[in-house]
This record gives structure tokens, sequence and C-alpha cells, in this order.
């Protein structure tokens, strides 16, 4: 195994070795179940799926676990807002969230846990921080419990940061904090939030901290040490810190690899709920075809930050055409095996531009060799990208962009299409060309691109 990916915590590109030969398991935070999922989110799920394809291709048994964080300040404010249960509330997005990366072709997690289904887990790693001098219960009687940052010398070590220079954390009341930057683990009850939205504990009824959940949970089902732990740079602080810093101070081993995605912006700004500028999955796909919104996300290098545009999903659009027409003119040709250069780029910390221009290169060369009729160097560089794009999830044969395409209609629209075709060819061959750019001009208001080859013309539709 040759591959190679950025540590965020050494700032290095290393030399992966998983904990056991075969096997990797893979921890991404999964959304705060709050509102509607935008690109910004889906990023970081289309680039997990990049990676799970590419180890499964190179033959490891994959373990993905992606949590769902359903109990949470800003679920129980904004299902107030609404005048719904929070947990209602929390449901109705999580089932966005699904929607959402299901539309993209993301393989689901292996395992998906809510943080509401593992809280005997959340209060047993805060007694054991407890017991290890490494978090305290508020002296107010509040129910708050917080870790003591100022006892483990090594917070900071993700986010090289030094405690002086942190911010005060902004998780919880800091009324009972020994130092400001302690976060919160645990979460007294208010009077102000449902009674459902706590549960008993030995500090009084109350709910976990953020940070606390993720821990719990991939402690749970990864043990307490795993492969590689992930998810979008702005979680690299304070969350995936305080994530280290609490499983660490617990007496875990826990991530080898920390692996983060750059951001999808809007006009040089982080895309966020908090700014108004989320592009919603849901609305963005109905422009665009969901093929073509994962091409936009997945073939810039994940820890690139990608300019959110309509100019950036039409020419994704037009780039995943030119393939398209490349496979539809090739004719019916399985996937085949992957170009070394193609395999090098990737075993380079998913190295997808370079990948890309691989795929290009036999997209090129096979368009060159229907021009000179060459069957066998069309097979094979068909072949070679049918290979490719399957592990970038991008496959067109793949049954997901099939129904997400309308397949039942698809020998509708093959006749139609065809038949005036055959039209076009006919006043072509008349030499009525008036006629035949007729033809032409009312299936490109269908949306429908016609190719003229020296075979004859081939058409496809934009989707």
């Amino acid at each position: 195994m040759n591959f190679r990916l950025y540590d965020t915590a050494t700032q290095q590109v290393r030399d992966f070795v998983p904990l056991r030969e075969g096997e990797v398991s893979i921890y991404h935070c999964g959304l705060t179940v709050q509102s509607s999922p935008h690109l910004g989110h889906i990023r970081k799920e289309v680039v997990f799926d990049v990676l799970r394809r590419w180890l499964t291709h190179q033959g490891f048994a994959v373990t993905v676990v992606a949590n769902v964080t359903d109990i949470d300040d800003k679920i129980l404010t904004k299902s107030a807002d609404r005048g719904v249960p929070w947990w209602a509330h929390a449901y109705e997005f999580e089932r966005e969230l699904h929607q959402a990366y299901a539309s993209l072709g993301c393989l689901p997690p292996t395992y998906e846990p809510r943080a509401t289904g593992h809280i005997p887990e959340m209060v047993e790693l805060v007694q054991t921080l407890i017991e290890r001098g490494h978090a305290y219960a508020a002296p107010d009687g509040s129910g708050d419990v917080y870790f003591d940052v100022q006892s483990w010398p090594n917070y900071g070590e993700l986010s090289h940061q030094k405690i002086d220079d942190m911010e005060p954390a902004a998780d919880a009341d800091p009324r009972g904090k020994r130092d400001p930057r302690d976060f919160a683990l645990w979460k007294g009850h208010k009077e102000s939030e449902p009674l459902t939205a706590s549960w008993p504990s030995p500090w009084g009824r109350g709910r976990p901290g953020w940070h606390l959940e993720c821990s719990a949970m991939a402690g749970k089902y990864l043990g307490s040490e795993f492969d590689i732990h992930g998810g979008g740079l702005d979680l690299r602080f304070p969350h995936h810190e305080n994530e280290l810093a609490q499983s660490s101070a617990a007496g875990h081993a826990f991530a080898r690899y920390w692996m983060h995605n750059a951001w999808v912006t809007a006009k040089g700004e982080k895309m966020s709920k908090s700014l108004g500028n989320g592009a919603l999955v849901s609305q963005v796909t109905q422009q665009y075809a969901p093929r073509a919104v994962r091409f936009y996300l997945a073939v810039p290098h994940y820890r690139s930050s990608i300019e959110f545009s309509d100019t950036s999903l039409a020419e994704s659009t037009a780039a995943l055409n030119r393939i398209d027409t490349f496979l539809d003119r090739a004719g019916d040709v399985d996937a085949g095996q992957l170009p070394q250069a193609f395999v090098d780029a990737m075993n380079d910390d998913l190295s997808t531009p370079q990948a890309m221009a691989v795929l290009y290169e036999h997209v090129k060369a096979g368009n060159q060799a229907l021009t000179s009729a060459d069957a066998e160097a069309v097979r094979t560089n068909a072949a070679a990208v049918r290979a490719m794009l399957g592990v970038l999830g991008l496959d067109p044969a793949d049954e997901v962009w099939a129904s997400a395409g309308g397949s039942d209609l698809m020998p509708l629209v093959d006749g139609l299409v065809g038949a005036l075709v055959e039209q076009r060819t006919a006043a072509r061959g008349r030499k009525d060309y008036a006629a035949a750019d007729a033809i032409r001009d009312q299936l490109s208001g269908l949306g429908v691109t016609l190719t003229d080859t020296p075979q004859g013309s081939n058409w496809e539709v934009k989707r």
C-alpha cells in the first residue's frame, strides 16, 4: 500500500499504515440537524465517500461511522421558534441530510449513530474524566460539568495553538468555570428548555456537550484507537481539538490520522447558515444534475477551497458532458483497469485534479481513436475512463444516476430523438440544410446536444 495522506496533527503528508492489516476504520463528524444541508456541508460527505471508494478499491475492508447530532442548543432554539418538538425538528432535517447525500451518490455510512442514543456512554466518559482529574462539576449546583484544559498539557496540539492564545469557550455559561477556555462536557437542565431534552446523570438532569458526543460514539463503534478522524476544516478547532483532549485524557489513543476538507466559499466567505450564504443541496440539484454537482465537489483537491458560482457548476456540467459524449460514442464497454498514473495520483493524498487530468487524457485519446476508427483503442480508453469514474462515484452506468435521470422514460426518449435525428440526416443528405438546422435547433432547445461524426450523428441529453 503506497497511499499517503495529509495529517492535520503533524501537518505532513504521511504514509498511511492502518491499525489492523487489511482494514480501515473512519469516523467523520456528521451534521447537527438543525436546518437543511447546503453544499458546504455536503462537500465533506463527497470527500469521505471518495476516500472510502478509493480504499475499498485498494482491497481494504472499510468501516465508516458518521454521527448525527440530534440534540444541541440550536436545535432547541429553532424548534421552539417553529413551535414543534425538538426531536421532530431534528428528525425532519436528518431525513433531508440523508436525501442530500444519497442524491449525490454517496454511499451510506456503515453505521450512523445518533447522539441521543448514546447518553450512557457519554455519562461514563465524563465520570472517567472526573476520576482522572481532568473534569469537574460546576460548584454552583447548575449541573454543568467542564473539561479542565489546564490539566491537560497537550491541549492545543491538533490546532497548534497555545492555551494563552485561545479565546474563551463560548459553548456554555462561564459562571462555574475555573478557566474561561474550559469547555462543557455536560450541560445542566434549564427551566426554559423541554424536560424531554434532558437525561438523568450523577450531576442532575442535563444533556451532553457537543464535543463529548463524538468521542463517546467513536469509541463505542471503532474502539479506543482507530485510523482516520475527519470533517470540515472548521471542525479542527474547537470541536476536534476538544475531542482529542478529552479522549486522550480518558486514556484512549484515539485517531491515528486527522483529515480535514476545505470549505465551499461564496464570494470569498465560508458558506454557512449563520452568514445566510448557503446554497441548499435540494435547490442546487434542481437547477443542475446531481451528478454534475458531485463532479463539482469531488474534482478539486479536498484541501483546496471551492468557490460557489453558477459559472463553476456550468463548467462542471460541460466537462461531464464531454466525458459522457465520448462514452456514448464508444458504446457499451465495461470498466477496465485503472491507469497507473491515476493510481499514483489518488495515492498521493487523494490528488483528484491530477487524477482527472489522466482521465481527460484518455478521453482525448479515445476521441482520436474514434476519428481514426481504431476500435480496440476506443474500447481500451473507454474502459479506463469508466474505471476512473467509478472510483470517483461518477460512473454514468451506476444505477443511482440512472434512477436520478428518469430511466423509465429513456426508451421513449430514445425513440423520439432517434426519429428526429434520422429526419435531420435525411435532410442533410438532400442538402436541405435549413431543415437540418431547424431540427438541430429544436433538439437543442429541449436540452439535446448533437455531435456529428464520420460514422453518423450522436446525441445526448444535457442533465
